[in-house]
């Protein structure tokens, strides 16, 4: 599949601080939704996360979807989210909407799943609000930095800050899915199991669901050292910080995963799939699957003998890119609105 074209910015919603009458008064400028375009209104800021996290900007990208910047103490600087609207959202609705997290994986960003899947077009058919946080090769988790802590915090940022700040400016509701794709996959699980009852779906594609299964720690290890990082800051040192790895493992925390409909997919082969491009057998994204198709199997055996309800396709041939992600996702789109209750949208009201 094609990825799609980069459409030009529409209109830029910015909350800013001024003085009147010797008092500080937040003002938003170029107003979009439900208050109109370009009507300037007095104390319209929108609301904070409980740490102060705050929606600093807001740019139109298309109809229906929207960039946000978010000033984020979690991570200590700003970074954006992709939010798509329902057709039917309005600022300041009394309604809420059920509401997808995305997460991509490791060298993408926020704009990922829009730029390589047609997700604006799976969304809009049901009346459902999605959200793509930013992640920054982040590993989904708030960082040990050898035990001190602090910045990034990103399982802070988006389990909490994005939370808070979705639900209390754009209508989020408190029924929730979640989807992330390798890293993000791995995230979606982890979050899921860190925060019980907090999604009702959660989805893995090719995500890392055993951290510490033989060779794993040394691939993701590699992999985070490649992306300009201190790999021991993450998780910590394997075997030396064990206790912290197991605290944020998919596989040690599976248990706490019942309740919540699961759905993960890897590969096993190191053979192209349908749609995948034509690589050598070393290629990285075919020895990649592999060894994550392996971890998937082991995740799949635990989950039985725990006997924790899921559903998996643990395929044959598929590289570890976005043409096999693209197929597990549109395939589990509809089970997936079902569980957080987003219904269809009828094809007339989807073409206003």
């Amino acid at each position: 599949m094609t990825p799609s074209v980069r459409r030009p910015v529409l209109a830029v919603v910015q909350w800013r601080r001024s003085v009147t009458a010797g008092a500080a008064a937040t003002v938003l400028v170029a107003g979009i939704g439900a208050a109109g375009a370009g009507a300037a209104q007095a104390d319209t800021s929108p609301a904070k996360a409980d740490d102060g996290a705050r929606i600093t900007q807001e740019t139109k990208v298309a109809d229906h979807e929207v960039d946000v910047t978010i000033s984020s103490p979690a991570l200590g600087k700003s970074v954006k989210t992709r939010i798509l609207l329902p057709k039917d959202w309005q600022r300041g609705a009394a309604r809420t909407w059920p509401v997808l997290y995305a997460l991509h994986g490791g060298q993408d960003n926020y704009t990922s799943w829009t730029k390589n899947t047609d997700i604006e077009a799976w969304a809009a058919k049901y009346d459902v609000l999605v959200v793509m946080p930013e992640g920054e090769n982040g590993s989904y988790t708030d960082w040990y930095n050898y035990g001190k802590g602090g910045t990034p915090k990103w399982e802070t940022f988006h389990t909490a800050e994005v939370r808070q700040l979705m639900e209390r400016n754009y209508g989020a509701g408190a029924v929730r899915a979640v989807i992330g794709n390798s890293s993000g996959g791995q995230g979606a699980f982890a979050y899921a199991a860190r925060h019980p009852g907090l999604f009702k779906y959660a989805a893995s594609l090719s995500g890392t669901l055993s951290l510490r299964s033989a060779g794993m720690p040394a691939m993701l290890m590699l992999t985070n050292a490649g992306n300009g990082q201190d790999p021991f800051a993450i998780w910590g040192i394997p075997w030396a910080d064990d206790a912290n790895w197991a605290a944020h493992d998919p596989y040690a925390l599976a248990d706490k995963l019942r309740g919540t409909q699961l759905f993960f997919s890897a590969g096993t082969t190191g053979k192209p799939g349908p749609g995948d491009p034509d690589v050598a057998p070393w290629d990285i994204g075919l020895l990649s699957e592999i060894a994550v198709g392996a971890d998937n199997k082991e995740f799949k055996k635990h989950l039985d003998e725990l006997k924790v309800p899921y559903t998996a396709d643990i395929y044959g041939d598929g590289r570890h890119n976005w043409p096999a992600w693209i197929r597990e996702a549109t395939k589990i789109w509809p089970t997936m609105m079902k569980a957080i209750g987003a219904k269809q949208v009828a094809a007339a009201a989807r073409r206003r």
